[in-house]
């Protein structure tokens, strides 16, 4: 092999890892909007889903196939260890009709002596109900501020649509747990 065939092959090898490279990085700057994606449109590892007004009034026509079947539903609620916030559902369990619009409210304290700001992650329990729990209003959604002492109420709008009825994963299953846990919110 002469010096030139060398030297061309060796560039060609190096362009190659460098493009690799390139899109490794490429895929790890992706991958965290991509498995979001991924999570809400399956509902994978409990996420819940994010409805309208339009689909839960849908739901509700849809509901009557249900046949008035229920779920219990489980509110949970937790705060990073630097959250100084007291932070609990108003009622702890729930009855909902599938396909049914119902709200729950959580109640949060700030026990600090300073503004603070918060943001809450959720999931559902089990996880395959993730996919047919759908949340219309959510205190969730945003960045939640309470100021020393404050003490605020926040609901969910949500209802379980009921395509889960023709889920076998889902027989069986009897009650729902919601769960938010608020951390901290990383400011600028």
């Amino acid at each position: 092999m002469t010096t030139a065939a060398l030297e061309d092959r060796n560039l060609r090898t190096m362009l190659m890892a460098f493009g690799m490279a390139l899109a490794m990085l490429g895929l790890g700057f992706a991958a965290v909007p991509l498995y979001d994606l991924f999570c809400r449109v399956t509902g994978f590892g409990g996420t819940t889903q994010v409805a309208s007004e339009a689909d839960a009034s849908l739901a509700e026509r849809l509901a009557a196939s249900a046949g008035g079947r229920t779920f219990s539903i489980r509110f949970d609620a937790n705060t990073a260890a630097n959250v100084p916030w007291e932070f609990q559902p108003v009622q702890v369990t729930d009855t909902v009709s599938i396909g049914q619009r119902d709200m729950a409210t959580y109640r949060a304290r700030n026990n600090s002596d300073e503004p603070v700001t918060g943001t809450a992650t959720f999931n559902v329990e089990p996880e395959q109900a993730g996919r047919y729990f759908n949340k219309i209003q959510c205190f969730c959604f945003t960045e939640q501020t309470l100021q020393p002492g404050e003490e605020v109420r926040m609901p969910v709008l949500y209802y379980v649509d009921p395509a889960v009825l023709d889920d076998p994963n889902m027989e069986g299953v009897e009650q729902i747990t919601l769960s938010y846990t608020f951390h901290r919110a990383i400011t600028d």
